[in-house]
């Protein structure tokens, strides 16, 4: 099992480093994460692409910052 220490990122195999390898695991799970919307303050944003949000709840999109809403 070489995924279970670092979930998704066992993909990059053991030339990466572990390290690295769990620094990415934690930025992916954080902007995978449903967010806080700035607007409406509900749970519901999500991400799109780089630094592009979309809230379900109020239908706004907005630009942010790139891996997860600070």
């Amino acid at each position: 099992m070489k995924t279970k220490k670092v979930k998704a990122a066992g993909r990059f195999g053991a030339g990466y480093g572990l390290n690295s390898r769990k620094k990415l695991v934690e930025i992916e799970n954080k902007q995978r994460k449903k967010q806080t919307c700035p607007f409406c303050k509900k749970q519901g944003v999500k991400r799109e692409a780089k630094g592009i949000w979309h809230c379900q709840k109020c239908g706004k999109r907005f630009a942010s910052d790139i891996y997860y809403l600070s």
